[in-house]
């Protein structure tokens, strides 16, 4: 016997949690491709990259902060550090 108080789902509620979801993992995965190259920069760039891969880990951390907290466009801060960590990369190993 059930008593017909159930409550509905709150749609909304699940959108939003989805939503946040998807930002979380397009921040998240930028953020792991950020820090692999990184790894480059420390393993071929010599002191001028384990310099450089030192602030870009710190400013990855940074941009994924501040991307986790802007919602839908969250990963543009992690996908600018990613392409100045490649062009470092580039730059370093050459």
């Amino acid at each position: 016997m059930s008593d017909q108080t159930a409550q509905t789902m709150d749609y909304a509620e699940h959108e939003r949690t989805y939503a946040g979801f998807i930002n979380f993992s397009k921040v998240g995965t930028i953020a792991l491709l950020n820090i692999m190259v990184c790894l480059v920069l420390f393993t071929f760039g010599g002191t001028a990259g384990s310099i450089f891969g030192t602030i870009f880990v710190l400013a990855t951390l940074a941009a994924a902060a501040v991307g986790l907290a802007m919602g839908d466009r969250g990963w543009i801060p992690s996908a600018g550090v990613f392409v100045l960590t490649g062009l470092m990369a580039i730059i370093t190993a050459s």
